[in-house]
């Protein structure tokens, strides 16, 4: 799994993660923008989880998660999306899924998670 997230000021300033993880980053005022890649799962999860955390310490008002380059999700990979979004809530920010892709999105449907967590069908989202 790779991500890559708005971590500093300066565009593309890279941050190193543990092995599974990547975070090479932008950032755009007021929000943040982490683009995953891979697979969301079990595997992925702890270390995804950290750096999330971490980057809502650092996120302006809007996380975006981008998932239009993950491949798969499993039921620990959603329950992370989920608690993110509470977490993010708890701190004021607003957390909005964008571009999951077709495996990702019918999971989402099915487990009625698409009505729970805001999903963007595409790259465009706004507050």
């Amino acid at each position: 799994m790779t991500t890559s997230t708005a971590t500093a000021p300066t565009a593309g300033s890279p941050v190193r993660a543990p092995d599974e993880v990547g975070m090479p980053g932008h950032r755009r005022p007021g929000h943040t923008i982490i683009a995953l890649s891979g697979a969301v799962d079990g595997a992925a999860a702890p270390a995804l989880r950290e750096h999330l955390l971490g980057a809502l310490g650092r996120s302006g008002r809007l996380l975006i998660l981008d998932l239009r380059e993950v491949a798969s999700a499993d039921a620990a990979g959603l329950a992370l999306l989920v608690g993110i979004r509470r977490r993010a809530a708890g701190l004021g920010i607003v957390v909005r899924i964008a571009a999951p892709g077709p495996q990702v999105a019918e999971l989402l449907r099915v487990t009625g998670l698409d009505r729970a967590l805001t999903v963007h069908p595409d790259q465009d989202v706004h507050a």
